[in-house]
């Protein structure tokens, strides 16, 4: 169950882009949290900003006695990691980069678009698309393939630490995705980084609206101690 606290700091990420927590993220020395190559590639996640926490998802390369069609009727399985989902989650799955095969497709992303998962992000690419699409469950990844995931990957375990796109994931991470990738928030800093993307919002859409009223970036951008007043100033005055 969502706590108010957790309500409150994801109401407040999803106003924030993904751009301003990076910089957020980097004042705090973090500086490896964009998910490379997840991309929205659905038409409900293009222009969507969408936030949850992470369940993770992992393969290794495939290894020919275990990479079988008969794998996915293991009890440990994608679809066994699905009826794990939470409603709210975004699934984070590390695909390896690999792009020549897809490591989901259109009936496991109808069912996590049943159990109301928010979202799929991968460094990996999906596979059939036009049935994906009709789920309606926003993906970011890689790219498409039509190979199942067999063909170059062996699912190994949910729920554990993952490498998705160079970025360390661990499960309850938080995840913010939009137009430009996903970003990963590190669960202990949740609160803090919020707050303080928040704030920088605020910041950059002041110096926005000076800058359309004309003024020079130099000392505004960031701001020097004389701009940074008047933007205090304009706090109290809005």
């Amino acid at each position: 169950m969502t706590s108010p606290q957790e309500a409150k700091n994801f109401e407040a990420l999803a106003h924030v882009t993904t751009a301003t927590l990076t910089t957020v993220l980097l004042k705090k020395g973090l500086r490896n949290v964009w998910i490379r190559g997840a991309r929205p590639i659905t038409p409900n996640a293009v222009g969507k900003r969408i936030v949850g926490r992470a369940f993770t998802v992992r393969f290794v390369p495939a290894r020919e006695d275990l990479a079988t069609p008969d794998s996915w009727r293991s009890p440990k399985s994608t679809r066994a990691a699905i009826e794990q989902m939470p409603a709210g989650c975004i699934a984070v799955v590390d695909a390896n980069g690999v792009k020549d095969a897809g490591f989901w497709g259109d009936i496991l992303c109808a069912r996590m678009a049943r159990r109301g998962v928010a979202a799929l992000v991968s460094d990996g690419a999906v596979r059939d698309i036009t049935g994906v699409v009709s789920t309606g469950l926003a993906v970011w990844a890689g790219g498409t393939a039509a190979p199942p995931s067999v063909a170059h990957l062996t699912f190994v375990d949910w729920q554990q630490p993952i490498g998705c796109g160079g970025v360390a994931v661990f499960p309850d991470d938080v995840i913010v995705a939009d137009q430009d990738g996903a970003v990963l928030i590190p669960a202990a800093l949740v609160d803090e980084v919020a707050a303080l993307a928040v704030e920088q919002e605020r910041l950059e859409g002041w110096i926005m609206d000076e800058v359309q009223a004309g003024a020079s970036l130099p000392g505004l951008y960031p701001p020097n101690a004389e701009h940074q007043a008047r933007y205090e100033a304009s706090k109290q005055n809005p």
